[in-house]
């Protein structure tokens, strides 16, 4: 009676056992064909595509922030009071340059 009991469990695993390695076979065959290896590539690139979005938004927002701060800290959105007289317009004095034809420079 032992032996016979011992028999069974024995048949009972080894087909569990067969059963179990069939089934991961099987998936890995899947997983590796032509079809299987073009998923997981479609799956990967729209995974990338939507967190290269994202982090584009993220610099953009980033960016906006850090915009702001600056113009708050240089202060370049504050109206200039109006002058209130006319200027006279400002003389633009013309450089003399010297060409120097000498082999020291003098």
């Amino acid at each position: 009676m032992k032996r016979l009991f011992w028999l069974t469990v024995g048949a009972g695993a080894g087909v569990y056992a067969t059963h179990r390695v069939k089934r991961r076979v099987e998936r890995l065959a899947h997983e590796w064909s032509p079809e299987g290896v073009a998923v997981r590539a479609v799956h990967a690139g729209q995974g990338a595509g939507r967190r290269l979005r994202d982090l584009a938004a993220d610099v953009k927002a980033e960016t906006a922030a850090r915009e702001e701060e600056l113009r708050e800290a240089v202060g370049i959105d504050r109206t200039l009071p109006e002058p209130e007289e006319p200027r006279a317009p400002r003389r633009v004095l013309r450089a003399r340059y010297t060409i120097v034809n000498d082999k020291d420079g003098h």
